[in-house]
């Protein structure tokens, strides 16, 4: 534990993107850019979702909560980032490494398990539309939503208490933030057991997950081709689609990431991944249900003067 103690002194220098020094300066030009649309989008969509009465359904109660995720998600890696492409700091304290770890975790995981809700809401409201009040009460949504953040903190505590009782021995890595997998490769002894455990706990909250929305979703694609009306099955497959394109993006890029062994993650390439589910997709997630949607836009336009009571 001594090289453990040595890192909790010294903390960690993150290489980031310094392997590039040329890409740098580009890097964070389009990173300032993302994380300004990210901030501004979600931030729009958690204001629509309370400002607009047609808005206060389980459908936007989950998707403000995906939004305030997006966030937090983001506003635990970008800044640190920003510096360090400037090239200000790259160092990071090993206590502010485990937060960040634990944070990033958590709200992965509670993006997880709110997807899953969100899915279970789209089953409702297309497989059981005469019963969707009932089954969708608020008291129900509101205790999803509190099972998504109590899951995936739980089992972020799980993953970070068993990376950090390993011994770490260095202090370099080879990522822009305090990566599981790039933590992992810096521990002084065998990771076989601790690996072994940690693919339990991302098999929970990753795989699982994806199971049940897939689920929801074979079911939801089999009661819209049960449906007659051409205009009612665009309307459900219009509902879903949006929900599904977030499902692919996080959940591929989450799999690609959590899902391999140690050995076989490149350090380079991972940086280039958690790019896109750290910063790409919280910007992609407001354009991708607002653009889709018309009570979303039609929210926007009542907000900005332009819009009618008419829906």
């Amino acid at each position: 534990m001594g090289s453990l103690n040595t890192s909790s002194e010294e903390g960690f220098i993150l290489v980031g993107f310094s392997d590039w020094p040329h890409l740098e300066p580009i890097f964070f030009a389009s990173i300032s850019i993302i994380y300004s649309l990210t901030l501004f989008g979600n931030t729009l969509i958690i204001i629509l979702s309370q400002l607009d009465l047609h808005l206060h359904t389980p459908m936007y109660y989950f998707l403000s909560h995906l939004s305030f995720l997006d966030l937090c998600y983001t506003a635990s890696t970008v800044p640190q980032l920003l510096v360090n492409l400037s090239g200000l700091d790259r160092t990071i304290s090993f206590g502010r490494c485990v937060a960040q770890l634990c944070i990033m975790l958590s709200l992965g995981g509670t993006e997880c398990v709110l997807l899953v809700t969100m899915a279970i809401d789209r089953y409702a409201a297309v497989c059981r539309p005469l019963h969707y009040t009932t089954i969708m009460h608020p008291l129900l949504c509101r205790a999803l939503v509190v099972f998504s953040w109590v899951g995936g903190l739980v089992n972020s505590l799980i993953q970070t208490s068993l990376v950090m009782a390993m011994p770490l021995c260095g202090h370099q890595l080879n990522h822009f933030f305090c990566e599981l997998p790039v933590l992992l490769k810096l521990a002084c002894e065998d990771t076989g057991g601790t690996e072994a455990n940690l693919f339990v706990a991302r098999v929970i909250i990753l795989v699982c997950p994806l199971v049940l929305i897939l689920g929801s979703y074979a079911h939801i694609a089999k009661a819209v081709l049960n449906i007659k009306s051409m205009a009612g099955r665009r309307k459900a497959f219009g509902t879903c689609t949006s929900h599904l394109i977030v499902v692919a993006m996080f959940f591929g890029s989450g799999i690609s990431t959590y899902l391999q062994p140690v050995h076989k993650y490149s350090e380079g390439e991972g940086k280039f991944v958690a790019l896109f589910y750290t910063i790409i997709t919280p910007m992609f997630n407001p354009l991708i249900y607002t653009l889709r949607n018309k009570d979303m836009k039609g929210a926007l336009w009542k907000v900005l003067g332009r819009g009618t009571d008419s829906r």
